[in-house]
């Protein structure tokens, strides 16, 4: 594995941290009512069994 090919899949980690990260600043910013009503948190908690911060991209899988 090459250093660029590292680089990249760092990269694309961190993007897609950063990018779990702000849809759950989005939905934390909705009404309770509304969270209630999508299932927030409970639905992504069943789904993967842990919630995701944006410090979990460096390798905490």
């Amino acid at each position: 594995m090459s250093i660029l090919s590292s680089i990249g899949r760092l990269a694309t980690e961190f993007s897609a941290a950063r990018a779990r990260y702000q849809t759950e600043r989005a939905i934390h910013a909705l009404p309770i009512e509304l969270q209630k009503d999508i299932g927030w948190p409970e639905a992504a908690d069943a789904k993967t069994g842990m919630r995701y911060g944006i410090g979990t991209w460096a390798g905490a899988k």
